[in-house]
Formats: structure tokens, C-alpha cells, sequence
């Protein structure tokens, strides 16, 4: 008696993507994330330092799964660079990470290290 083969690999689609000739690169070092049950939206915003306004450069809505996808790709890839180039130390001064973002240069509290200032 032979033994039922196992069920076959589905086939692989390799998808190509095309890079517009003049599609501009987005610097942001502000991200601000909503969503509903539906969606996830990814704003991504650029503040100059010591200005009280800042400017949404990009949007990007993707379903729950695709974000989630995002999140493990960002992750993994987040842990190659560490391996590669060191730890990504993350500013502690504020009890809220988002605080950071809008904490300009010269304020009272503590520098980037953590340090108190004075």
C-alpha cells in the first residue's frame, strides 16, 4: 500500500513592480496611525526642528492583515539592520514615545540620552 502523496506546494507568483521614472521620494520622521475595523491608516508627517507646524507627506490605508504583514516585515527587517549596524536606542525622556517626536531642541527636561539637563 503506498501512502497518499502530500498535498503539492501551491506555485509561487512572482510579481513585478514598476518604479514610475518620477515618482519622488517621502522623508518623515513623524508617523500618526488611525484605523478602523476595516482599515489601517498610516499617516506620515515631516516636522522641522523648532517649528511649531509640521506637513502630511504621504497617506497609506491598508487592510488589518496587510498592516499586520508590515508590522512583521518591518520587525525582522528592524532586527538585520541591529545585527548589522548595532541597537536602535529609542529616546526615554518621555513617559510617551509619541512625546518625542514634538520635543524640540533646548527644552527643559532631559537631552536625547536621558540625561537632565543643567
Amino acid at each position: 500500500m503506498t501512502e497518499p502523496s502530500p498535498d503539492p506546494q501551491p506555485k509561487q507568483t512572482r510579481v513585478t513592480i514598476d518604479l514610475p521614472k518620477d515618482l519622488k521620494p517621502v522623508y518623515s520622521n513623524v508617523a500618526f496611525i488611525n484605523y478602523t475595523p476595516a482599515e489601517i491608516v498610516l499617516d506620515f508627517a515631516q516636522v522641522l526642528p523648532r517649528t511649531p507646524r509640521g506637513a502630511l507627506m504621504a497617506r497609506v490605508i491598508m487592510s488589518p492583515i496587510h498592516a499586520k504583514m508590515l508590522h512583521a516585515a518591518l520587525s525582522q527587517n528592524l532586527a538585520n539592520f541591529e545585527h548589522q549596524f548595532g541597537e536602535i536606542r529609542l529616546p526615554t525622556a518621555r513617559p510617551n514615545i509619541a512625546d518625542n517626536f514634538f520635543r524640540f531642541s533646548g527644552e527643559s527636561g532631559t537631552d536625547d540620552e536621558g540625561k537632565q539637563d543643567g
